[in-house]
């Protein structure tokens, strides 16, 4: 995506064909000696098993500047965080598998919840936010990367890229948000983004008018991507999402705590592909069905926390314009995809935008039923002032069950 075009809200760092990775490599190594840098994978035992992984972690094995790699290990069994931490072994940085399952992190939830402080599901934000508790309980890092475990298409240049601008010190940037062309197997890919977000974020200008915040999602390329990297100090009050809302409510985040100035994405792979959410039309709690709702909940949310005001009237107003929106929009994704010899199936496509149109309104009708809704994992800064021997806990927790399950 060789350009150099800025949107005027957030700066976009691209790439553009004239730096070599060594040069970069040997850069970032130098930043690494005074400001270290980590990196947090959050990851399902089941993502061991495909063919990303053993890739990831081979591309990892070559980087010199990571000071430490934090696993945050789910749904895994004994035997199964036994072959986990075989299977990272090859790692040359300092590392660890966290076993997000094991009976003493269990029982440290346990202790989070008799404060009011847990989170109340399962899933990726929890993955994160723990993965964050542990690294801060280190506290030896100015520097932490999250990508995703699934990617196909991976190479150690995406972290490069991806960590530059907050580990390089002459920058102001507080937080990098990766973006990427995503095309994989002859096919535009990127549903839910290219489909539901884009257009609703044009469909909202449109009905409750200018709003500096969709103005800002609006400047991201890839506003669902799971790749993000951030300076170490804006850790503790970071509000994580616990449900398919992660991404969007980072930015949010990052829209809360700083000025634009300081957040910028940056062009990270020149093709991307991973593993494909599936739809799930019959299923409201699986896929991409359960995840537009929960991004949708998490701008309306926002949305409303700076002063909108929703009604079941503006709901209705908002699918109808959001529709028109996605399918003015597919016209234009379909002659992308043919004129660069891409396939594109129409008519699935379309089922997504009558899906992701009616999940509008649900979404929108979740959010006026339930307005107490407090979806967000407190801070760890809270946690901490709860519990002010819970990270040091953590800590040991994770280092015994190393020890004993090796």
């Amino acid at each position: 995506m060789v350009d150099f075009h800025q949107n005027g809200n957030i700066t976009t760092l691209h790439n553009l064909r004239t730096r070599s990775l060594e040069e970069m490599n040997y850069e970032l190594e130098t930043f690494a000696q005074s400001r270290k840098i980590s990196l947090i994978l959050p990851c399902l035992y089941s993502e061991l098993e495909t063919e990303a992984m053993p890739n990831i972690v081979a591309e990892l094995s070559k980087v010199r500047y990571l000071h430490r790699i934090v696993v945050g290990l789910d749904r895994a069994d004994e035997a199964q965080f036994r072959h986990a931490q075989k299977f990272f072994k090859d790692l040359n940085q300092n590392h660890v598998v966290i076993w997000n399952d094991s009976p003493r992190m269990k029982a440290l939830g346990a202790r989070l919840e008799a404060m009011g402080l847990a989170p109340t599901e399962q899933g990726k934000g929890k993955n994160v936010w723990s993965s964050l508790g542990y690294l801060m309980s280190c506290e030896d890092s100015s520097v932490m990367a999250i990508h995703d475990c699934d990617i196909l298409t991976y190479t150690n240049e995406l972290l490069a890229r991806l960590v530059y601008p907050v580990a390089n010190p002459n920058f102001p940037y507080q937080v990098a948000k990766g973006f990427y062309a995503r095309v994989g197997q002859d096919r535009l890919n990127g549903r839910v983004t290219r489909l539901l977000v884009s257009p609703l974020l044009i469909a909202l200008k449109r009905v409750i008018g200018d709003r500096d915040y969709i103005d800002y999602l609006r400047s991201f390329r890839y506003p669902l991507s799971g790749e993000f990297a951030m300076r170490t100090s804006i850790l503790p009050d970071l509000r994580i999402p616990s449900d398919w809302g992660l991404e969007i409510g980072v930015l949010s985040e990052a829209w809360r705590n700083l000025a634009p100035k300081a957040v910028c994405q940056v062009e990270i792979a020149d093709s991307y592909d991973h593993k494909h959410q599936e739809l799930s039309p019959e299923d409201a709690e699986a896929g991409l069905n359960r995840m537009s709702v929960d991004i949708c909940k998490s701008i309306f949310r926002k949305l409303a926390a700076d002063g909108t005001v929703f009604t079941t009237n503006v709901f209705r107003t908002l699918k109808a314009t959001y529709y028109r929106s996605a399918l003015d929009l597919l016209e234009a994704y379909y002659a992308d995809a043919k004129m660069n010899g891409l396939s594109i199936d129409r008519h699935s496509e379309e089922r997504s935008i009558e899906l992701f149109a009616e999940n509008i309104m649900r979404a929108g009708q979740f959010f006026l039923d339930n307005p107490h809704e407090t979806p967000f994992i407190p801070t760890w800064s809270r946690v901490h002032a709860a519990d002010p021997a819970f990270l040091r806990d953590m800590h040991a927790a994770a280092a015994q069950d190393t020890a004993e399950f090796q």
